[in-house]
């Protein structure tokens, strides 16, 4: 069994380095570029094994994006996000007032078809080294379902906050409760032989063991139990889509991100544009000046967010004109620095247009890059899981708007809204130099955004710019949020003198929030590379 413990989340290594929110994840990129793969070979091989050592977060029954860039300089994302079934259509998520009736949340009728076993497969087969089989890059994910993984406190928290949904949904208490009918304990070991077992089958057959035959029919039976309308067509007709990734520039490094149906990489890039228009690098992070301009730009971002983004097979995006440094201008004028505006209404990129869970980032030496976050959406998903093969399946149809009139409504074929931004930073001379991305649903790119600006504006090392408290304001109105600090932070807390002066500026009420994990990696001048993870979970880098 691998370690699941260790005593700091960063590592600097001269060949290659892998970062994820669980230190056995980690450890697995690692030992599969030892064994001569690539950076794609381990980040496969790290997404099949995070969802079988942090199940709650994503796994076979969920779907994700990812970013890569390579040695020779070409970018390229892939897209394998859940879509709508045939026979999701709005009117199943309605009551009879026209409200959410929370069939998006819970139960058959909240899954969209997964997309995770499609994507990492294709990965794999397009972008892998060659070096290494099938087999071998899933051995590991094989091996800890078999061998179990140790229950951390992060692990048993969101087992015991289940506790519920598994008497509604029982399949789950044989995965993650004990023989005495109790949820499983940090220090516990969970072995989850179903899941190995449909590993194993993927491993054998690849995508079609479980888009066809066996294990689709679990899937469409247990959710055809709690209600569900997905069908053995939609599953087999499932495609992973690759698209052009998304690019900007901050203070000179290139940005590469996710595109639609992603809003992460359009807005973070947004956010940046909006940023340069100011000396951030004069202000003290979480100064009240500082937070008063990132929360009065991250309005401005939301706004255009809640009106323009959708899948554009349904919609038309305006991504040239969002992405556009002048429109950025023109949003920027817009702030006001001593007084805090609501409502922001959104703006009009298409002036502009000219004729974009869990997180882990993989880079090797010679400059390839891969950023992955994956997701069941939210902790456990739907609640069910696929009976006789141990995955959870994710919720994503509460990512859709139930509203009529939303370019994000619920329609059959379409993929949910999503802020997830696997991102990747250039230099001027186009070398790596940053891969990262976190979970946190609408708040991704926000944080994103704060991580790039604290290294680029700030001078701040990345370990400290992850662990520093973050703030949000994720919406158009007065909704300002902040992190409490970590222990050694506390010189960036954002105190009670500061909350009192941005209420004065008009920020409203002012809350504490929790955020995700970051995973990164850098590209240092020496030619190392340094890799962290976010304290405030279980992750540990690893290099070699």
């Amino acid at each position: 069994m691998l370690r699941a413990t260790a005593s700091r989340p960063d590592a600097t290594a001269k060949t290659a380095m892998a970062t994820a929110s669980k230190y056995e994840v980690s450890q697995v990129g690692a030992e599969i570029m030892q064994k001569g793969g690539n950076a794609v070979d381990a980040a496969v091989a790290m997404g099949f094994a995070l969802g079988v050592c942090e199940p709650f977060t994503s796994g076979l029954g969920g779907g994700g994006l990812c970013t890569i860039h390579t040695a020779s300089g070409e970018n390229f994302f892939i897209d394998f996000r859940e879509v709508a079934p045939a026979a999701a259509t709005l009117d199943l998520y309605l009551d009879a007032e026209g409200k959410n009736n929370g069939n998006t949340m819970t139960g058959g009728l909240a899954s969209g078809v997964p997309g995770e076993v499609a994507g990492l497969l294709y990965l794999l087969d397009n972008y892998g080294s060659g070096n290494l089989t099938r087999q071998e890059v899933m051995e590991p994910a094989i091996r800890i379902a078999t061998e179990g993984f140790t229950v951390s406190a992060y692990c048993a928290n969101a087992i015991s906050d289940a506790y519920e949904t598994a008497l509604k949904f029982p399949e789950m208490q044989k995965v993650y409760w004990n023989d005495m009918g109790l949820p499983y304990e940090t220090g516990n070991v969970i072995a989850n032989p179903d899941l190995a077992k449909a590993l194993q089958k993927i491993a054998d057959e690849g995508a079609d063991g479980f888009y066809k035959g066996e294990i689709a029919q679990a899937v469409v039976d247990t959710l055809a139990k709690y209600g569900g309308v997905m069908t053995l067509d939609d599953l087999a007709n499932y495609e992973v889509m690759v698209r052009e990734p998304v690019t900007g520039t901050y203070r000179g490094y290139q940005v590469i991100s996710s595109p639609p149906p992603s809003s992460g990489g359009t807005h973070l890039i947004e956010i940046l544009n909006i940023l340069e228009n100011f000396d951030v690098a004069s202000m003290k992070v979480n100064s009240p000046e500082y937070i008063h301009l990132l929360a009065e730009t991250f309005k401005l971002s939301y706004a255009d967010r809640a009106q323009y983004m959708a899948d554009t097979a349904f919609a038309d995006v305006p991504l040239d004109g969002l992405t556009n440094k002048e429109y950025a201008k023109e949003r920027a004028a817009l702030i006001d620095l001593e007084v805090a505006k609501e409502p922001v209404d959104f703006g009009d990129p298409t002036l502009y247009e000219h004729t974009d869970t869990t997180h882990f980032s993989v880079a090797d030496v010679e400059g390839n890059c891969v950023a992955i976050t994956k997701t069941i959406n939210y902790y456990f998903g739907s609640g069910v899981m696929v009976d006789g093969y141990g995955f959870m399946m994710n919720n994503q149809m509460d990512d859709f708007s139930t509203d009529p009139n939303s370019v994000n409504k619920i329609e059959p074929g379409k993929k949910p809204l999503s802020s997830m931004s696997p991102t990747v930073l250039l230099k001027e001379d186009g070398s790596p130099f940053m891969v990262l991305g976190t979970p946190g649903g609408a708040r991704i790119f926000a944080s994103v955004a704060q991580i790039i600006t604290r290294v680029i504006d700030s001078g701040i090392p990345l370990h400290d710019a992850i662990s520093i408290p973050k703030i949000w304001n994720n919406g158009p109105m007065n909704n300002l949020q902040y992190e409490t600090p970590l222990q050694g932070y506390e010189d960036y807390a954002v105190t009670e003198e500061t909350v009192k002066k941005l209420e004065e500026m008009g920020h409203g009420e002012i809350k504490t929030a929790a955020s995700g994990a970051v995973q990164a990696i850098q590209f240092l001048e020496d030619g190392s590379l340094y890799g962290t993870a976010d304290p405030r979970q279980d992750g540990k880098a690893v290099g070699y």
